[in-house]
């Protein structure tokens, strides 16, 4: 790409995908890596329906639901932490009632238009290493680069449930794989079916299929590309 076709990219790593194909873990390390900001907007959806919850929002109501959003004040720091107000909420978004609802409330057109003012203004501050749905088709389709990971649904199972035995404890009573792998799906159908930006794969996108790769060999093929790119052209990333 000529230095002439790139003057109107963003500096942004833009990384899309379904749950559990690894791609915030490989952002988070990327980011690492190139010393850039990372930003999982994962987790911006899940502090919504957090919020929603402990608010006893209706989601039906869209009086209730714009009210609710006019309230909240959400902040991400760079290492994946969350707050809402002053509380950090951080180890409450993985918890099973938000994991049940934020498939919907991520659907919610204004949630989503809330949440892509504030994704945006992320950029402004310098480069940026982003994932979610639908960075790269929608929040920002003028990344320099973009990539599409995934992996299959069995393996994306066995991931998610080790988060989920991370978080809970061996001991504690586990879903069955099986059962992850449903939800998984499930949520898949809904993120690639709603009105307003579904998850999909845009042509530009380089696709990254994780399924028995590691996440240090899929960390370093991203970065040596956007190094590369840097090099050809050093203007780019130093905004």
């Amino acid at each position: 790409m000529s230095a002439s076709d790139s003057s109107t990219l963003l500096d942004v790593v833009a990384i899309d995908g379904p749950a559990g194909a690894g791609k915030s873990t490989i952002a988070k390390a990327v980011a690492f890596r190139l010393g850039w900001a990372h930003l999982d907007t994962g987790s911006m959806y899940r502090a919504v329906t957090l919020w929603f919850l402990d608010q006893d929002v209706a989601l039906g109501d869209a009086r209730a639901i714009d009210e609710a959003l006019g309230r909240i004040h959400l902040r991400c720091g760079g290492s994946g932490r969350v707050w809402l107000d002053d509380a950090e909420v951080t180890e409450h978004l993985r918890a099973a009632r938000v994991e049940a609802l934020v498939s919907e409330v991520a659907a919610i057109p204004s949630v989503r238009r809330s949440m892509r003012d504030l994704q945006r203004a992320q950029a402004e501050h310098g480069p940026l290493v982003v994932e979610g749905r639908d960075m790269t088709s929608v929040v920002f389709p003028d990344a320099r680069w973009k990539f599409y990971v995934d992996a299959s649904a069995r393996e994306r199972a066995r991931r998610r449930r080790g988060d989920i035995e991370l978080q809970r404890g061996s001991d504690a009573d586990l879903p069955s794989l099986d059962d992850v792998q449903r939800d998984l799906e499930e949520r898949d159908r809904l993120d690639s079916t709603r009105a307003d930006s579904p998850l999909r794969r845009v042509d530009a996108a380089t696709y990254l299929d994780t399924t028995g790769v590691g996440i240090d060999e899929a960390v370093a093929w991203i970065v040596d590309l956007v190094e590369e790119d840097l090099t050809r052209d050093p203007e780019e990333g130093t905004e």
